[in-house]
């Protein structure tokens, strides 16, 4: 809808209190993000290959876990699972700084957490989803997504370098602890949405159970709208992800980076992701959701076959901070379109279960292709490997729809809200 306020309408007090929620565990979950290897080499004196295992299995078995979640999010009260959420993965990082107090923390511990944690927060956003779409009006969902991406790169930026300071002050303990902190934190700004939340009602029928693990995907795959835009999201996420473990081993070893080098490669293009999420409601109310989803959807699969040209000095840094930025930029105005469009398209009575599908389909795929690419490189060559893939995702842009969804899909607000609009 071109020329209206579908993207700079205010989403309204209460979002403001989900808005803070998010950042506090965004930044928490910053602060640690290299926390578990460190404590795996550091503490554990665990190799590679350990390490490496760490974070496949725990993100492979924690989409697992959370299949069975999905119908079971639907069918409760979404904030009070976000809340459940939050606690259980506080319980389960604090877990790490008792167990190293005490002098018993093991790589099966910190396996089991990071089960928990992927497990729960599939979980947390499904439910996140749910709520989210009965506390924003339909018109004011793309400030709201932009809000939430805009801090999502804020915290991607400045997390890391402050987890980095605190684990040189104190360890890498003392970052997992703070991430706990800040699911406390998150939990005390969902509970603080006013307003009484409805429990859904089940429909019953024979056989629900079972259908109800496969109705997210179903739902998806049967949409003429959510199928290419499901295809085109999952597979350009995972082709993004497999290669950059690969473009690490090329920048680090052969290429001679420094580790600052590289940090910094990545670190700044995030402000990409900020001036994409600013600019994505403007944009939206200029040339209209379907256009904006379109064109950034397409121009963010340009970039990446870039970096198979990476060399080494000043200029090859450069060349990936370019990329890298490029990409991130146009991610930003993109996710929340994408984000605020997949809710509009799915009925409130199955956003939890279609949620937890996509989500899970998408870590499988990245699990898949990382995987893969990690055995082509080894056959073709580092940089033929990130060449492929590059040249794969300029396909993608012919899975997005070409044609606007008619009509926004109606919900049932199972929420009251009170006043403060």
């Amino acid at each position: 809808m071109a020329g209206g306020r579908w993207g700079r309408a205010s989403p309204g007090r209460d979002f403001g209190w989900l808005w803070a929620a998010y950042a506090a565990s965004a930044l928490g979950t910053g602060l640690a993000f290299s926390a578990f290897p460190l404590l795996a080499i550091t503490v554990l004196h665990k190799g590679a290959a350990e390490v490496a295992s760490l974070a496949a299995i725990g993100a492979a078995v924690g989409a697992a876990v959370a299949v069975p979640l999905g119908p079971w999010v639907e069918f409760r009260r979404k904030r009070s699972v976000m809340v459940a959420m939050d606690l259980v993965r506080c319980a389960a990082l604090l877990s790490v700084p008792v167990a190293y107090a005490l002098g018993r923390l093991g790589l099966a511990q910190l396996l089991l957490v990071l089960v928990v944690v992927a497990a729960a927060d599939i979980t947390f956003g499904a439910a996140a989803g749910a709520c989210l779409k009965v506390l924003v009006r339909p018109e004011a969902m793309v400030a709201a997504q932009a809000r939430l991406e805009s801090t999502t790169w804020t915290t991607t930026v400045v997390g890391p370098p402050l987890g980095g300071a605190l684990i040189t002050l104190l360890g890498p303990v003392a970052t997992v602890a703070a991430d706990a902190v800040s699911y406390l934190l998150s939990a005390a700004g969902i509970r603080a949405i006013r307003g009484r939340e409805s429990r859904p009602e089940r429909e019953e029928r024979t056989g629900a159970r079972l259908g109800d693990l496969v109705e997210g995907w179903r739902h998806v795959l049967a949409h003429p709208q959510l199928r290419p835009l499901f295809l085109h999201t999952v597979l350009v996420n995972a082709l993004i992800m497999a290669t950059a473990p690969l473009l690490a081993v090329l920048m680090l070893g052969p290429l001679g980076f420094t580790p600052w080098q590289y940090g910094l490669a990545f670190a700044v293009p995030c402000l990409g992701g900020l001036i994409g999420a600013r600019l994505a409601p403007g944009l939206v109310d200029r040339f209209g959701r379907h256009r904006v989803l379109l064109v950034s959807g397409s121009l963010r699969v340009c970039w990446p076959v870039g970096l198979a040209f990476v060399r080494p000095g000043v200029g090859g840094l450069l060349l990936v901070m370019a990329v890298q930025f490029a990409l991130i930029t146009c991610i930003g105005v993109f996710n929340p379109v994408f984000a605020a469009h997949r809710l509009r398209l799915t009925e409130t009575g199955r956003v939890a279960r279609t949620l937890t599908a996509w989500s899970v389909s998408g870590k499988a795929t990245t699990a898949t292709l990382t995987a893969l690419w990690g055995v082509l490189a080894g056959l073709v060559g580092l940089r033929a490997a990130i060449a492929l893939a590059g040249a794969l995702l300029l396909a993608t842009p012919l899975l997005l729809p070409r044609r606007e969804a008619p009509t926004d899909t109606c919900s049932t607000p199972g929420l009251t809200r009170v006043s403060g609009r």
